[in-house]
This record gives C-alpha cells, structure tokens and sequence, in this order.
C-alpha cells in the first residue's frame, strides 16, 4: 500500500489475517459467521413481529437483543473483510472514534439487557403469578431504555477521553479493531487515571450484571430442582446450562480483557477473547436463546406455512 495516501491521523491495525497460512481459512469462517448471526438475527426479529403468540416481555427483549447484536457486529466485521479482501489495514481517526463509540454503546447495552433479561427469567419461574404484573409493557420499555441508556453513556463518557490523549508516532493498533485497551497502548501520556476509571465503568458494566445473572439463576436452578417432573427438570437445567455458559463467555472475555491488568494478558490473548463477544455471541444468542425454544420453532413452521400458501395462490393466479 502507498504510504503516501496514509493520513498522519490514520490508524493502523495489525488485524486477525497476519498469518498467511491460515488467513484465508479465518476470513473464510468469519464471514460465514457473519452472515449466519445477520441472518439468524433477522429472523427472530421477523418471527417476534409478526407471529401474535411470540408477543410476550421475554420475545419483546430478545428482539431487542438481536437487533443489538446485528448492529455491534457490523461496527466490525465488515470493515475488518473488506481491509483483508482490499490488501488494506487503516482506519482515519473519525472512523476509529466512531467505532469505538458505536462498540462501547452497544456492548454496554447488551452488558446491562443480558442481565436484566435474567431477571425477567426469574420472574416467570419463581413468582408466575404475579408475572403479567412486574414485567408489563412499561417495565420492558423501561429495561430497554435504561439498558441503551447505561451502554450509551459509557460510549459518550469513554470515548472522548480514549481519543484526546496524544498519540505516538507508530500508530499501529495491535487488534483487528478500536477497542480502548489497544488503543490506549499508542497514548503518549499517563493513562492512570483513566484506566481507573474504566475499572470502575467495568465494575458497573460487567460485574454487577454478571452478578444478577448469576444470583438469578441460581433461583431459578433452586426452584426447578424442587419440580416433580423429572423430565421437565431435564428440559429446565438444560435450558439453563446452554445460557449460562453463553452469558459466562460473553462476560467472563469481557472481564478479562478489561478488568485483569495487562501484564496478565499479551495482545494476541485480548484479540482472541475479544472475538467470544464481538463475534461469537451475536451468532449464539438467536441459537441458544430463541432458535431452540419450540415457540420459536412453531412460528418459524407458521411462516413458511404461510409462505409457501402465498406462493400457490400467486402461482394459480398466474
């Protein structure tokens, strides 16, 4: 690549595709990844919409949640396929700005909606009673608007500080996008107290959450153990394990990341733990928590039921 159409404010990222054995293959699975997470996605947004018996709080903050994860993975998928497939490693300093804002807003929100998604699990299995009551349409909306507005103030309150400080000559990003910690690495100045900060902002973000879901599911588990059946205690802990361990991985790499110090990981670590929450969980969210869970499946048989309908009636139109 020319040098001189490299702005002096540009970044540049090391990437994933650095090792030319592999590359091809990486790019490869990634891209499927992509595009399966988009459409699988898409899909549960579609069903949630537009099949009636899907119209309860745990369907309406799925979708939610796939709508986040369709959007944080196109903040950095796409741009990191284009570069490898353009020959090409740069990002402008607005670009970088905007990705580390649109990242940080979105995981955040996702951080706070996985754990209050939790609570919504607890309601309906130990106090379903009293469900239609603590989980009405105003309590949804208002655990989706403190989630966005809890991962957007870390976005609006991180991002400026992560991009005024000096930055040195190399500029070279050692990740395959603009997260803090790597960025952090090129500031020519003491970056203490900022770090300091984001501890704390993690300690809100990833700790606290982690904690309801964590204390929520132990209710639940505690509750399900009680049952009589057998086989829905199966079914139930099952079902459990499968979200536990997604929920595990998608904090549990965030917290590494940014909550251990940096002497206790290398960049090659943070590049790999970060691809379990920008890039795995946004395609094990639809599989684990809705494509599984026969009301989905159901709605899914309803619509192309009336799908294939259509097409025989436009054919005999025809």
């Amino acid at each position: 690549m020319d040098g001189s159409n490299v702005s002096s404010t540009d970044f540049t990222f090391v990437g994933l595709f650095n090792t030319k054995a592999t590359s091809g293959l990486l790019c490869a699975v990634i891209t499927v990844i992509f595009f399966t997470a988009l459409v699988a996605n898409a899909v549960m947004i579609f069903l949630i919409q537009t099949d009636l018996r899907l119209h309860t709080p745990m369907y309406f903050l799925l979708s939610h949640l796939s709508f986040i994860d369709m959007t944080y993975i196109s903040t950095i998928v796409p741009k990191m396929l284009v570069d490898y497939l353009l020959g090409q490693r740069t990002i402008s300093f607005v670009g970088c700005t905007a990705q580390h804002f649109l990242y940080l807003t979105l995981v955040g929100a996702e951080f706070f909606l996985l754990g209050l998604m939790a609570c919504d699990r607890y309601v309906a299995i130990c106090n379903p009673l009293r469900y239609p009551v603590l989980m009405s349409r105003r309590v949804c909306w208002m655990i989706i608007a403190g989630s966005w507005f809890g991962g957007s103030l870390d976005g609006f309150l991180l991002t400026p500080i992560t991009m005024s400080f000096p930055f040195c000559n190399s500029r070279e990003i050692n990740h395959f996008f603009c997260e803090a910690p790597a960025v952090l690495k090129l500031a020519c100045a003491d970056t203490a107290l900022y770090e300091t900060v984001m501890y704390v902002c993690c300690v809100l973000m990833l700790l606290i959450p982690f904690s309801v879901v964590i204390a929520s599911y132990a209710r639940i588990l505690t509750a399900v153990h009680r049952m009589s059946s057998v086989e829905g205690r199966r079914k139930a802990f099952a079902t459990c394990s499968s979200h536990m361990t997604v929920v595990t991985l998608f904090y549990g790499a965030a917290m590494y990341t940014y909550m251990l110090p940096h002497s206790y990981h290398t960049p090659a670590q943070d590049k790999v733990l970060s691809m379990f929450y920008t890039i795995l969980t946004p395609l094990l969210n639809p599989l684990i928590y809705s494509l599984r869970n026969k009301d989905v499946a159901g709605a899914l048989k309803r619509a192309l039921g009336r799908f294939r309908a259509s097409q025989r009636v436009s054919g005999h139109v025809l």
